[in-house]
């Protein structure tokens, strides 16, 4: 089964940059379609990006394009998110989801699992 685990957050600056992963201890990670949503205290959970399930095409929410990059290695069950020039605004819990639907999708009730989320702090 997918079981995904996310890590690589963390306290940073205003400005700064963090690597996000997301590693599903299954074997069929390939077979899905993943994304990215984030959740800030008293906000409803937003998409953030998204990766076909080879990687081939890729999604993002308009906030955060030109700044943060998707991207996925099926032979390592991995997904990363690059978030670079930080905003404070985007202090929130990351998660990451699988979508068994090959393309993804910008809405949270698509996708099928979800890992516990890391917490990303960005400081002015």
């Amino acid at each position: 089964q997918v079981q995904l685990v996310e890590s690589g957050g963390g306290l940073v600056q205003a400005g700064g940059s963090l690597r996000l992963s997301c590693v599903d201890s299954g074997r069929t990670f390939s077979n899905y379609a993943v994304g990215w949503f984030r959740q800030a205290p008293g906000k409803e959970r937003e998409f953030v990006a998204a990766i076909s399930w080879r990687g081939g095409n890729t999604y993002y929410a308009d906030s955060v394009k030109g700044r943060f990059t998707i991207s996925r290695d099926n032979d390592k069950n991995t997904v990363l998110l690059q978030m670079n020039s930080l905003k404070p605004e985007e202090t929130a819990v990351y998660y990451c989801a699988a979508d068994a639907r090959a393309e993804g999708s910008i809405y949270a009730g698509a996708y099928d699992y979800w890992g516990q989320g890391t917490q990303v702090t960005v400081s002015s």
